[in-house]
């Protein structure tokens, strides 16, 4: 009983200093006003150049009859990858029982919430009458892949978002008497959505049963998200997408750009946010491993990718893979293997380059090029129709983004990051009552009981206290 009394006692001496340390963060100061600012004032000419879009059809792209699908198909896969990670993070590694995650499994989630609800806009940026999409719940059939893209997508999304909110609900009673100074919204939304928690028995069993049962659906709804969006690829006849390995490249390409958009997030939290205390060089280079492994998987299906096709060599396969490997698109091809796969794996697999720094320049190469991974998978696959081009002009066959369809692509890249600001901001950017009961139990062993601890009550008398 003494053990669990001074356990408790720890405990909540725990929470005041990292409550300490990441509530700080939750506040509206100058550099939140100016960065959002500068978000609102780039969102608002990609908005207008989506209105010259909206008014003149898509003949304002670079989008024509061969290349239909563009810079906006590229951004939806880019995505709807990036949106994986919560699943990789909280899901394969926490159940897995690696307890590093822990500090990161939240800013997973944030990525996979922002992300995974703009994917779905991206859509509509791609329809000349986006005013039909209705019609796709009205009309869908269940024989279609861009039904079940929808349906798996909007699942995900709900999904990501309560495992990004269930595992906090501690935190935010934990949080809710201390923040002063705060405004008195955000005050009452912390004891709104704390729902009454106080810590005890049978909350945290229900806590951790719901957290379980979401970390076990979304691994299935991940593989369903992107699979599915291989799929609008895989079943055309189309040389470069008539693939049957399409699903399981696509899955391994979501893990790299997401773990690559994780790191570049820890490293902002962790300088911006003065984290260095939870975000560490031993989490860089638990990350930084898991950036190598996930690579080099990917490396192995860009091979195959390739090879199969090459081996046999069909008339459409051979042109395809002569404009990637030495025509058109091999500068973009070959940096993007080597610059964005390659090199990236072999400065990895050092361990003077899985430190915060180094991590965070890999990791933007590994991202960008992650994008201009898509955007080959996407337009180069289109440029060699079944029929002969006859009587068009050049630039209907060489496709060519235009500026305003540029600008439109920005958009979903600025509203993600929005998000993630406004999260970010709100709300504590890492588990406050994991982190305090990890360092607890690693001072006490596990035998003391942390279960039963009456949050709400303690906070209280320390707010009256204060006040008087």
């Amino acid at each position: 009983m003494t053990t669990s009394h001074s356990g408790s006692t720890r405990y909540r001496e725990r929470v005041d200093s990292v409550s300490k340390d990441i509530l700080r963060n939750v506040r509206f100061n100058q550099g939140f006003i100016l960065w959002m600012g500068f978000l609102t004032a780039v969102l608002a000419v990609c908005l207008f150049a989506y209105t010259i879009q909206l008014r003149k059809g898509l003949g304002v792209t670079g989008l024509r009859d061969i290349t239909s699908w563009g810079m906006y198909i590229a951004n939806f896969v880019f995505f709807v990858a990036t949106s994986l990670v919560g699943m990789l993070i909280s899901s394969v590694l926490g159940l897995i029982g690696f307890k590093w995650v822990k500090p990161i499994a939240r800013i997973a989630e944030i990525i996979a919430v922002a992300f995974a609800s703009i994917a779905g806009l991206i859509i509509i940026s791609d329809m000349g009458r986006p005013d039909r999409l209705p019609n796709v719940f009205i009309y869908g059939r269940v024989q279609s892949p861009i039904l079940w893209d929808v349906t798996v997508v909007t699942t995900y999304f709900l999904v990501s978002l309560m495992l990004w909110f269930i595992p906090m609900i501690p935190d935010l009673a934990i949080a809710k008497t201390r923040l002063n100074g705060r405004p008195a919204f955000l005050v009452k939304a912390y004891e709104l959505l704390s729902i009454n928690w106080v810590g005890h028995k049978k909350q945290v069993k229900t806590l951790n049963e719901a957290g379980r049962i979401l970390l076990i659906l979304i691994v299935p709804l991940a593989f369903a998200i992107h699979t599915v969006t291989s799929w609008l690829f895989a079943v055309t006849p189309r040389a470069g997408w008539d693939s049957s390995i399409f699903g399981p490249y696509f899955i391994s390409g979501a893990f790299v750009s997401g773990t690559s958009a994780v790191i570049i997030a820890m490293f902002f939290y962790r300088k911006s946010y003065k984290l260095e205390k939870y975000l560490t060089d031993f989490h860089f280079e638990k990350i930084g491993r898991v950036l190598a492994l996930v690579s080099i998987v990917y490396i192995y299906f860009n091979i195959n990718e390739f090879l199969v096709p090459g081996y046999k060599l069909k008339t459409l396969d051979e042109i395809h893979l002569k404009e990637l490997l030495a025509g058109e698109y091999a500068p973009l091809f070959w940096g993007v293997q080597l610059l964005g796969l390659l090199i990236p794996v072999i400065l990895l697999l050092f361990k003077q380059f899985r430190k915060p720094l180094p991590m965070v320049v890999i990791a933007s190469f590994v991202l960008a090029a992650s994008w201009l991974k898509r955007y080959i998978i996407v337009v180069p696959p289109q440029a060699h129709p079944f029929l002969p081009v006859q009587n068009v002009p050049v630039e209907w066959i060489v496709y060519t983004p235009t500026l305003i369809e540029i600008a439109i692509s920005v958009a979903p890249l600025v509203l993600a990051l929005m998000i993630i600001t406004i999260l970010s901001k709100l709300f504590p950017v890492l588990p406050i009552h994991e982190l305090a009961e990890e360092e607890t139990l690693a001072v006490d062993g596990h035998e003391t009981d942390l279960a039963h601890i009456d949050e709400t009550a303690v906070y209280n008398e320390e707010k009256k206290a204060n006040n008087n």
